[in-house]
């Protein structure tokens, strides 16, 4: 182990400079300020309402970009509707009077 990590748990001791960091991280952030000065609410909408557009004419490509942007991707959401029905599923067997088994014949 190198001589700026403690020896027992291998973290960094205070002082260390860590890494280089990201090299494109400064040019990144100047684009992105750019764009940001050119491009107002109005533009977005713009775009926006013209990917809709393509969207409803068959488009897959504009749909898929407008459904993952507004919706998530299916993998997420279905993820999320397991969570929810695990949690009603938990509420439901702390509720007073339940069983405590879920619902199951154990």
């Amino acid at each position: 182990m190198s001589d700026d990590r403690d020896p027992t748990s291998g973290r960094f001791l205070p002082g260390n400079a860590g890494g280089p960091g990201n090299p494109y991280a400064k040019r990144i952030a100047a684009l992105r300020e750019a764009l940001l000065a050119e491009v107002t609410p109005e533009d977005l909408r713009a775009i926006v309402r013209a990917l809709v557009d393509q969207a409803k004419t068959g488009d897959v490509t504009a749909a898929r970009e407008i459904l993952l942007r507004t919706l998530g991707k299916p993998l997420e959401a279905d993820l999320l509707e397991r969570i929810e029905a695990l949690e009603a599923r938990l509420e439901e067997t702390s509720a007073p009077g339940a069983s405590g088994r879920g619902g199951r014949n154990a």
